[in-house]
């Protein structure tokens, strides 16, 4: 246990991470354990209220994958994927929207109030957030399920400038006013993109990019986004990892800082991540940024 004297010392340590990251606007995508388990979820929170109380702006984009299933199964409905997106109908979208803005929305402003945070809960619809087209992955129609096309982020500024914590549910709408549901991922990248983020963290249940799903120990601590996209096409990463790295590759596209994967399960991953040098997940850098040698093996090399 730490002494007083101890705790003060680590306490100290910050500065210069403080002076570093003051007014900052860090978007984090907020979902998986971190969201699902009570201990998780407490830590997550106080960390964000922390971030705001410290001089950071953070931002929270929420999903809400198991909320939604519960209550699918809860009102007798069923629920099919195409390339891992739920295909959502009218009954559907009214179930998602009634959750994600609704329900699970309201339960993550309640929290952060709670902790002596001042947060706001939005969805894209607000303001005109976030306008969308309709996703046809593969030319398949999966009903109302739609990808970014504009973000307008005077709301978020505006709640910021007044001292308030955006949390945003991840719907959209399109030219006609019709709801759309997002990934929450790529809703967040599009967002930091927009707003020219310092930081975009995705909370994830896994500790990183690993080179080897299998070996904690492969864990990749940065990339650049050349590096990022051949581990892609090379096939050395797939899986759920693939859209949170594209979520990524364009948030930096878009003009984010740095990205960041991070596992949300850690205590106080995301001040890790930004108060240390160390860091504990993958941080994704543009090229022109200095990374680690690059983890990209030769096609050749590959077993």
């Amino acid at each position: 246990m730490q002494t007083l004297y101890e705790r003060a010392q680590t306490i100290a340590e910050t500065l210069p991470y403080l002076q570093r990251h003051r007014d900052a606007t860090v978007v984090i995508k907020y979902g998986g354990a971190a969201m699902t388990d009570p201990a998780v979820r407490t830590k997550v929170l106080k960390d964000v209220v922390l971030l705001r109380l410290v001089g950071l702006n953070p931002i929270l984009v929420h999903g809400g994958g198991p909320e939604i299933n519960a209550m699918v199964s809860r009102l007798g409905m069923e629920t099919t994927k195409v390339n891992g997106y739920r295909v959502t109908d009218a009954a559907m979208m009214d179930v998602v929207e009634m959750v994600l803005a609704g329900l699970t929305n309201k339960s993550i402003v309640k929290d952060i109030n709670g902790f002596g945070g001042n947060a706001v809960g939005l969805c894209g619809k607000d303001g005109h957030m976030l306008r969308v087209t309709k996703m046809m992955p593969d030319g398949v129609d999966i009903g109302f399920v739609g990808e970014v096309a504009e973000v307008n982020p005077r709301i978020i500024r505006d709640l910021i400038a007044s001292g308030y914590l955006p949390v945003i549910a991840p719907i959209g709408f399109d030219d006609n006013e019709q709801s759309y549901n997002i990934n929450a991922d790529t809703a967040a990248a599009a967002i930091a993109g927009e707003l020219k983020a310092d930081k975009l963290i995705l909370l994830t249940d896994v500790p990183g990019v690993l080179l080897d799903v299998n070996d904690p120990a492969s864990l990749v601590s940065s990339l650049t986004v050349s590096d990022a996209a051949t581990l892609i096409e090379t096939r050395q990463i797939g899986g759920g990892m693939i859209p949170k790295i594209e979520a990524c590759l364009d948030a930096l596209h878009r003009g984010v800082g740095r990205c960041h994967i991070v596992d949300g399960r850690q205590p106080h991953g995301i001040l890790v991540e930004l108060f240390t040098d160390g860091g504990i997940g993958t941080m994704l850098v543009p090229d022109d940024v200095c990374a680690e040698p690059s983890p990209v093996m030769p096609v050749s090399a590959q077993g």
